[in-house]
């Protein structure tokens, strides 16, 4: 094998039942100079077995990093490899044939390429269709993500690619000191905003952000999923998320609780205004709910009683 190009790393936590997949698709990929890394995350089930029973393939190698959360085990990743471009995929993801043909070229032809990310389809469980009240914003909370068929520069941080698809330039990534440990999963807890917060660095410090469509990824919904709860929950992490953004860009203070109240209030009104709509009035339902996770985050930010690292106790 000529000099590497590109490394695809799974971050895996207790996802036994998906991983074989997500390994199988990227030893299946079009390119030659690539090697895989699994990370398993301080993994309790099968997760070692899964991956033993596939390491006769040369490019495959498997590491444990006991210290959970998926930022410290993207970092991880990142450390045990030389590859100047660094691709993740989700542990119940499957990558297409071209994946990392497609993300290796388009960085080899844009060098201020910092970031960039593919569509993303979902694999709904069998026998489950997709609920009427889940819209297309909902459907973005299961991982889909499309902007079309062509190419696209992004320069709004909420359109950054998904965490499941995604990739970054090694310099880039040392640059900035990695992926910081305070976003990301810690074991159940859904804190996220890592990807726009990285996506916002890349945009202020020159780089560039891509959507690439022929990166195609197709994403495993789980059956816990599909529930309303499991939605809700999410919100409200997605609101705590937003209150450690804007913590970490200075923008912490008094003014949060102007900016949460009036998205409450917006949440509401709208929830009651579409009631008739199922898709819509829990879509603003959830949004509401959000915004109590995130008001709740800067009253504790705010008395000096919060502690990220205490947030997978949420």
């Amino acid at each position: 094998m000529s000099e590497l190009q590109i490394a695809a790393i799974i971050c895996t936590h207790n996802r036994d039942s998906y991983l074989g997949a997500a390994i199988d698709s990227l030893l299946q990929q079009q390119s030659d100079n690539y090697e895989i890394l699994v990370i398993d995350n301080a993994s309790s089930d099968r997760t070692r077995e899964v991956v033993e029973s596939r390491l006769g393939a040369p490019r495959l190698k498997y590491y444990y990093e006991p210290v959970l959360g998926l930022s410290v085990a993207r970092n991880r990743g990142a450390e045990e490899t030389n590859a100047p471009i660094l691709a993740y995929l989700d542990d119940d993801a499957e990558a297409s044939p071209q994946w990392l043909k497609v993300i290796t070229q388009a960085y080899q032809e844009n060098e201020k390429l910092a970031i960039a990310g593919g569509k993303v389809t979902l694999i709904w469980p069998e026998g489950i269709t997709p609920p009427k009240w889940i819209s297309p914003d909902m459907a973005g909370g299961l991982g889909a993500y499309d902007l079309g068929e062509e190419v696209v520069y992004i320069d709004n941080p909420n359109l950054t690619p998904r965490g499941l698809n995604y990739s970054l330039r090694r310099t880039f990534l040392e640059e900035i000191g990695g992926f910081d440990p305070n976003l990301g999963r810690v074991g159940k807890n859904l804190l996220s905003n890592e990807e726009l917060y990285m996506t916002e660095l890349a945009l202020k410090k020159g780089w560039q952000v891509a959507y690439l469509p022929d990166a195609l990824v197709a994403h495993n919904v789980a059956p816990e999923r599909t529930k309303p709860g499991w939605f809700l929950r999410r919100s409200w992490w997605q609101g705590v998320s937003e209150c450690y953004r804007e913590e970490v860009a200075g923008r912490k203070g008094f003014i949060q609780f102007s900016r949460g109240g009036e998205r409450l209030v917006r949440g509401m009104y709208k929830a009651v205004k579409y009631y008739s709509d199922p898709a819509l009035r829990f879509d603003n339902v959830t949004y509401a709910y959000g915004q109590i996770g995130y008001l709740g985050a800067v009253c504790q930010n705010l008395l000096g009683i919060s502690s990220w690292s205490k947030k997978g106790k949420g």
